[in-house]
């Protein structure tokens, strides 16, 4: 069974405390379904009238399993307090290769929040090809790239800003997510 990890998040500019306290609680929740989904899983008959239950429950794992992995990176990028990119790290090494600059990388990972729904903003890192891809992510679990890493997670469902800023504040809610990463834990992720 899954654990809920614990988080040292330091004050942060523009996102509460009471904000992460709420957004905390629902990462629990990810980690409680996860946990009774795979209870279920053990005890539901996989023949007969089961077999519809068993599809949906199996359906509904990769929502709650998806949600917890990516809460779990989410805040551990806050872990030990912003940090700048450094851009002699492999990761800023290859971000100014590929995109010409953080700037343009930037502008591109902006851009990509701006799908409209619920989901995730996610740099993800394709060893194979040595590419970084910003990709939107719907909900939690669709449309993930089969076999990249999540570098940088961008929780973009309105539970992660409508605390501190109205739902027309998102922008804001991204600049000050940014402002408060350590791109230290980030660029580890890749090396």
């Amino acid at each position: 069974m899954y654990e809920a990890k614990s988080f040292n998040i330091p004050e942060l500019t523009g996102i509460s405390a009471k904000n992460i306290e709420e957004h905390l609680k629902l990462y629990s929740g990810y980690v409680n379904h996860t946990n009774l989904i795979l209870k279920e899983l053990e005890t539901t008959d996989t023949e007969g009238a089961d077999a519809y239950k068993l599809a949906e429950i199996r359906r509904r794992f990769a929502f709650e399993f998806d949600g917890m992995r990516n809460h779990e990176l989410f805040f551990r990028q806050f872990e030990g307090g912003v940090q700048a990119l450094n851009l002699d790290s492999s990761l800023g090494q290859k971000i100014e290769a590929q995109y010409g600059s953080y700037d343009a990388w930037l502008a591109d990972f902006k851009r990509t929040t701006g799908v409209r729904g619920v989901g995730w903003t996610i740099l993800y890192y394709d060893a194979e090809r040595d590419l970084l891809v910003n990709h939107w992510v719907d909900e939690q679990h669709l449309g993930h790239l089969t076999g990249l890493k999540p570098v940088l997670t961008l929780d973009l469902w309105e539970h992660a800003y409508v605390g501190d800023y109205w739902s027309s504040g998102k922008g804001q809610y991204i600049d000050d997510f940014l402002a408060n990463v350590n791109w230290e834990v980030v660029a580890g992720r890749i090396s």
